[in-house]
Parts: structure tokens; sequence; C-alpha cells
């Protein structure tokens, strides 16, 4: 009997090898190639290729199809308005930051609607149980399954037909036409690919729980995000009890628009005003904060920049920053250092994101610049002023998109001075009593701040 072929896949990145090999050519990672067979061919007969002839474009009906509310606003606004029939959505994020629990509260709502099949291939039904007692989940049509076998869970959901179908995860199930283990790329990729095939073709709303590397990617190959149609990612600082929803990937909508929660002993809260939430315990008159109004997509939510300038004890000054980007703070350093002719490069500096949230628009240049001459000149910004505004390598104060939201958010919340550029008072109307004040230069930019 002729010995069954077998190759080597990196876990990491998916490449192939007839042979082992301690590094991955491709990802150049170490001891990541592991022994697999190939698969079976499936037995399922599914496919996604409707029979017939080829369309035209014009002949296709392209009428949207209505969403489903899940019931939860701030996901049904990251989802881009709600849940698409025959959807296959990923969930990522860090071990307890509350996957399990959002979802598990989703399918709570959408079970009002029909019926909802929650695998669970990581806890008894039992734990599951417990768990939604204490979310308060009471929906009689929401069925718990606990298998980790993919083909089980094709023919129970086959026999069920449910209307929503949650994997809690992808990374612990498995197929019997693969010898690999659970987890591996070979088997992630065949049961996510079997999983999309049964959404798309009995068009059953999908939702996959993902496990997460150390390096904040979701486990598994690549493959699995390009193959789903939303990729959602939860974060949040385990220091702090909010939790962000962001997407990343999102066929049916923006990608920009992220979701905020509160993580509370009854389960995951909505937080419809963010705004309000990251700036109640804001200390006013301390030099070093700044408020910024940043857009999450549609979204503007004011935030507050923390920045402390101190003596180095140390030949090389520290630099540290959590909630922005590292580099991009090094350049307004430096900066500040050139341009505004502030002798700084050669002290400690920090610079924190109050709130743990995380800023990645070039819109807090100008607000992390005035944070951290507040600091270095031990001076206060006045508590009812926030500023925005992205700053060039020359100090140049440049225009940022969708202006008059954030002014109209920061005048919601009581503030009556806003510092911005220049460029952005054009055809911009001020909030009844706002005073908008546009600037060219970082240093003029301060000079305003700190008159």
């Amino acid at each position: 009997m002729a010995k069954q072929k077998t190759f080597f896949t990196c876990q990491q990145c998916g490449f192939q090898s007839p042979k082992w090999l301690g590094k991955c050519p491709d990802c150049q990672q170490w001891n990541t190639l592991a022994e697999e067979s190939p698969a079976l061919p499936s037995t399922s007969g599914r496919s996604l290729a409707a029979p017939g002839r080829p369309q035209r474009l014009a002949e296709i009906d392209g009428r949207e199809e209505d969403r489903l509310q899940c019931g939860i606003a701030e996901l049904d606004r990251t989802l881009g308005g709600g849940v698409v029939p025959g959807s296959l959505v990923l969930v990522g994020g860090d071990p307890g930051i509350g996957k399990s629990t959002l979802l598990l509260q989703a399918v709570n709502h959408l079970a009002d609607r029909g019926k909802a099949l929650y695998v669970t291939a990581e806890e008894s039904t039992r734990q599951v149980k417990m768990r939604a007692e204490r979310l308060g989940s009471s929906a009689n049509e929401l069925y718990l399954l606990a298998e980790t076998s993919l083909e089980q869970i094709q023919k129970r959901v086959e026999e069920m037909k449910p209307d929503f179908l949650v994997i809690d995860s992808i990374q612990t199930i498995f197929t019997s036409s693969l010898e690999s283990a659970p987890g591996s790329v070979s088997q992630v990729r065949e049961c996510a690919g079997r999983l999309m095939m049964l959404a798309k073709g009995d068009g059953i709303p999908t939702f996959l729980v993902g496990h997460v590397t150390k390096d904040g990617a979701i486990a598994g190959p690549r493959m699995l995000e390009h193959m789903v149609d939303t990729v959602l990612y939860f974060e949040g600082d385990p220091g702090h009890p909010y939790r962000i929803l962001r997407a990343v990937k999102n066929r049916f909508g923006s990608t920009n628009e992220i979701g905020v929660f509160e993580m509370k002993e009854e389960g995951l809260s909505e937080v419809s005003n963010p705004s309000e939430l990251f700036l109640a315990e804001r200390p006013e008159k301390s030099a070093g904060s700044a408020v910024v109004p940043s857009l999450e997509g549609s979204r503007p939510i004011l935030v507050e920049l923390q920045a402390l300038v101190s003596s180095s004890t140390f030949g090389t000054p520290q630099r540290t920053t959590i909630g922005i980007d590292h580099k991009r703070v090094a350049l307004l350093v430096a900066i500040l250092e050139k341009k505004v002719e502030f002798s700084i490069a050669g002290q400690d500096i920090f610079l924190n994101v109050a709130g743990g949230v995380r800023l990645d628009e070039p819109a807090v240049d100008l607000a992390a610049i005035a944070a951290l001459a507040s600091s270095h000149l031990n001076r206060a910004i006045e508590p009812q002023t926030v500023i925005f505004g992205e700053v060039g390598l020359t100090g140049e104060v440049r225009a940022v998109s969708r202006p008059e939201l954030r002014v109209r958010e920061a005048a919601r919340l009581g503030f009556t001075r806003c510092v911005l550029p220049k460029g952005n008072l054009k055809n911009l109307e001020a909030p009844k009593g706002m005073q908008l004040i546009g600037v060219r230069h970082a240093s003029e930019a301060l000079e305003v701040i700190f008159d």
C-alpha cells in the first residue's frame, strides 16, 4: 500500500513545503512548520456557484436586502446598519475582552426574530447558560450546542434550519477530512470555507469568534480574513472598563465606524455618548492636558490628551506613548524642537490618551503639540478650549476632514473656543457661543493658546 503523501504547512502564514524547514522562507518565523495531510474531497456537495448561464450585470437584481437589527445599536453601527442575511462576520480580540459576551447578547436579541443556534466549542452548555442568566438572556428560540466537529454542526444546522448562527470559536472546530490538529492553518481554512458555503447557500447570518496571536492579529491563515464579509476587532485596555468594537473590513458598510461599550457586572453596556464619558474625570487647570475632537467614521469623539515633559535622569531620554503612534509623537517633538524652538528633545516625554482610546488620525497633531508645550511651560490650557489640526514637517497647520462635525460636538458639550487650521474656516459657521480661531503654523497656535 502506497504511503499517504504529506506536506509541511507554516502555522503562521500558510506556506507549504514538501519537507520540514526550521525557518519559514515566507514569514521568516522559526519552528512553525507542521506536518499535515491533504484534505479529502468534500462530501457536502455544496457550491456557491448558481447553475445556469452567465448573466449580464444589468440583468441581476441589485436591490439591497433588508438588514436585521441585532438590538445593540453600537454593534449595528459598526456593521454598517445591521446584519445582512447570508453574511459571514468574524469577531476577534484578546482573551477575556468580551467577544462571547457581546455575541451572546446580540444573538439573544436576534432570537426574537427567529431561531438562533449558538455553537460553543470551548465551554459546556451549562457554562454558557450561567453566563446567559447573568446577562439576562431569556429568548425562547435561542438554542445551544456544545460541539467541535464540523460535520456534526452542519448536520444539526440542516436539521434545525436556524435563522442565525454563532460559532465560538473557529480555531476549535475541526473536520474529519483533515488529520491535522484543530487550530492549524489547514483546519481553520477548510472549516471557514465550509461555513461560508453554508451561510451563503442557506442565507444564514453567521458570526465566527476568532482567537488572536500575541501580536494582536487573528490566529490562523491570513486567508480567513479575506474569506469573510466583515472583520471586527474588539479592543480594550485591561485597566479600563471601556471596550471599542472596530471594523477593519466590511463589504456592506464603512470600515471607519466604531462602537463603544462599557463592561459591567451584568454584561456589556452601550455608550451612546462616549465624549462625556472620556472627559468625565478630566482635571481642569492642569498643565499637560488638551482636548481634541477626533473623528471615528461619522462619529466625533472628544478625548483628552495628557502629556508629561520632565528632566531626564538617564543619558538617553525616555519616550513613552499610550494610545497614539510612537513614531508620530517623535515627529511632533522634532517639530517643536526645530520649528517652534522648544528645547525638549533631551527631556523625558510621556503622552497618554485618557480612557484607553487609540487615536490614529493626523487631526490630533496640533492637540498633542499643545499638550507637550503646556507641560513643558507648566501652563494650563483654558478648560473650555478644544484643539485639532494636522501639523506638517515645516510646522504648518493643515486642514482636516469634517471640521463641522468636530466643532458641533465640542459646542454641544459646552466648549466655547476652538483652535483649528485656517484652511478649515472657509464655509464653516461657528455654533452659538463658540469662538473659532484659525491658525497657519504651530508657533501661531501656541501663541493663541497661551496668550
